[in-house]
């Protein structure tokens, strides 16, 4: 494609040199610009992103053959300023690609908790009912029957736009997508035609970014008042917007979107609500009663979250027309997604949950939901980080934690020696309330495997520990069950008690 025709979408500034060039590539990292890149140069975001204009010489070396700066620069290869290289990229990048989200219908997730759950729910009642699907998200990217890895969550408009052509030359029927809040800030997914936006829930989290719940609110929102302003009497072409009856938020939404709005919900009235709900360890069931229909549904998920994860992916579902009998065995097939309340079975006489939880509100939701099956007895392991917030996000960790749980290990690998003094200071005076009101015990471990295996160790028949972080914990988990049942009585304690601290408060 010709550069002049990319410009013709932008509002320009200026133009320095010829325009009739062969642009090949979009690319705003100069170490994955090849021959015949346009090269867009991004402002940096403080403690985010650096500065693209500062690698403009590398980008030409690699193989850029044109830039899209803010500022003026000196280059040997045509340049075209504007006030905004975000939204160029943004602009560009949709063109360049052929408009690809015009040929699919895109499905939108966002929230602070349950976005992968639900996209993965909504993508397999998709698959259920014979469309042709793709991902976008935490896990990666599927394309086709091919997944990749992805390095962010929400991705850049140009790799985004490039996947959602890929998506549409596999013939793909819908895609979902995991919408992050900072992707909506920063114009990640400007250019994408959404025909649905799902809202999962809004609760303290990412303010290290947004600063404030209401700046994080209207970056949510911004994925609603985009759905557009005009109507189709054609249902190919509606608009709809997903929302959580029982979270305020979505009073929000609802007024900033002229997109049909389905609620759902379990508390306040809504169109598709769950009622007589039963959570057990190895599942949940509860009767579905909405506009379609009532009928009852059974899921291998664990977690009243899970069931409004669930209700988000049956509105949309119904949004589309599919016939509550296969959303019903799509949602009986369905199987936890990797790292989301994954139960790991190694034959053990005691229930082992691996979560992908490291914020508060996400340990708060998964524990205060084990406790809701019963009296067992609670094991939960989960990770310090070095740059965790002492006064607020760690402290409140460990409040949880103690608040709901009989044994509780910390792992410490990721803190220095200085950090780890502070966190057993931290144990020893913040955790009365709950230590002595529960009788928690909290042990302190150096090693990941270690304190894994620790808390299997110290597990009986009807326990459940929890073990949660961003780690991949399911593969040492794994290992230690498989030596665990074959010789229960052989786990190796000796370098757990020589090497590591051990506080029971």
């Amino acid at each position: 494609m010709k550069l002049k025709e990319l410009i013709e979408q932008l509002t320009i500034a200026s133009v320095q040199g010829e325009l009739d060039v062969d642009i090949s590539g979009i690319n705003m990292n100069s170490r994955e610009v090849k021959q015949g890149d346009l090269f867009v140069c991004i402002s940096g975001i403080a403690g985010l992103q650096e500065d693209r204009h500062q690698y403009i010489d590398h980008a030409i070396e690699a193989g850029a053959v044109a830039l899209i700066v803010e500022r003026d620069v000196i280059a040997k290869v045509p340049t075209i300023k504007v006030p905004n290289a975000r939204f160029a990229l943004a602009v560009v990048s949709t063109h360049f690609y052929g408009y690809p989200s015009h040929d699919l219908k895109l499905i939108g997730v966002t929230g602070t908790n349950g976005k992968t759950t639900t996209s993965h729910m909504i993508e397999a009642i998709l698959s259920h009912a014979s469309y042709r699907t793709g991902l976008m998200g935490n896990i990666g990217t599927k394309i086709g029957n091919t997944i990749r890895k992805s390095s962010i969550n929400t991705q850049e408009p140009h790799k985004l736009q490039a996947n959602l052509a890929k998506m549409k030359d596999c013939s793909t029927d819908y895609c979902v997508m995991e919408v992050t809040s900072q992707g909506l800030h920063i114009g990640r997914v400007v250019g994408c035609d959404f025909r649905t936006a799902v809202f999962t829930n809004l609760t303290h989290d990412h303010l290290d970014y947004h600063g404030t719940m209401e700046n994080y609110l209207m970056a949510k929102g911004a994925l609603f008042s985009r759905m557009g302003n005009s109507f189709s009497p054609e249902h190919a072409n509606h608009k709809f917007a997903i929302l959580n009856a029982d979270d305020q938020a979505s009073e929000v939404f609802h007024s900033l979107t002229t997109a049909q709005v389905i609620t759902y919900g379990i508390y306040k009235q809504a169109d598709v609500m769950a009622e007589d709900i039963r959570l057990r360890g190895t599942g949940m069931t509860f009767r579905l009663v909405s506009f379609a229909g009532t009928v009852p549904i059974e899921c291998k998920m664990v977690g009243s979250f899970n069931v409004y994860n669930a209700l988000a992916a049956i509105a949309t579902a119904l949004s589309e027309q599919i016939p509550l009998h296969v959303i019903q065995q799509a949602l009986s097939e369905f199987t936890n997604v990797t790292g989301r309340m994954e139960i790991i079975d190694g034959g053990q006489d005691f229930l082992v949950i691996v979560d992908y939880a490291h914020t508060p509100d996400s340990l708060n939701n998964a524990l205060s939901t084990l406790r809701e099956l019963g009296n067992q007895r609670l094991i939960t392991v989960y990770s310090c980080c070095e740059n965790d917030n002492e006064g607020d996000s760690l402290s409140r960790m460990s409040d949880i934690a103690a608040k709901y749980s009989d044994v509780v290990i910390v792992i410490t690998e990721q803190l220095s020696a200085q950090a780890t003094n502070r966190k057993i200071k931290q144990i020893q005076s913040e955790l009365g309330e709950y230590t002595s009101l529960n009788n928690t015990t909290y042990e302190l471990m150096s090693d990941r495997t270690q304190a894994v295996t620790r808390a299997i160790e110290l597990a009986m028949a009807g326990d459940i520990v929890f073990i949660a972080g961003k780690e991949d914990h399911k593969t040492a988990v794994q290992h230690i069950l498989k030596d665990y049942v074959k010789h229960p009585s052989e786990v190796v304690t000796d370098a757990i008690q020589a090497k590591d601290i051990h506080i029971r408060v």
